[in-house]
């Protein structure tokens, strides 16, 4: 059976000026794959992180400077980018516009900070 979640009742999650709304995860009827909406104000920046799966980003609107390895890759509204499972990145609205995207990974994908343990971000539980 297809499991509808609604606008309304997605739930909601902000970190470092970021905010993000689970759409389909495990938590919601969804075994294999984690999908959320990223939105990020001019001047958010997320922590240098990498994961245990591929994470794909769909860009909807403006645009995010993505640093992998330490190489910035700016993305735009139409354009998609794909992160390999392992390595070290960040994301970061530099512009003056918000940006919004659709991420995924596939279900179970961890996080890792720094030195931190690994965990499940909770907008992909």
């Amino acid at each position: 059976m297809a499991n509808h979640i609604t606008a309304a009742d997605a739930p909601r999650f902000g970190q470092d000026g970021f905010d993000m709304t689970g759409l389909a995860a495990p938590s919601r009827g969804c075994s294999t794959l984690s999908t959320w909406r990223i939105r990020a104000q001019p001047g958010a920046a997320s922590p240098v992180h990498r994961l245990t799966s591929d994470e794909a980003f769909v860009v909807v609107r403006g645009e995010l400077t993505a640093t992998l390895d330490g190489q910035d890759v700016v993305v735009r509204a139409g354009d998609s980018l794909s992160v390999p499972p392992g390595v070290d990145f960040r994301i970061a609205n530099r512009s003056a516009e918000p940006f919004e995207a659709i991420a995924s990974m596939a279900a179970g994908g961890q996080a890792t900070v720094g030195d931190g343990a690994p965990f499940t971000p909770p907008w992909a539980a």
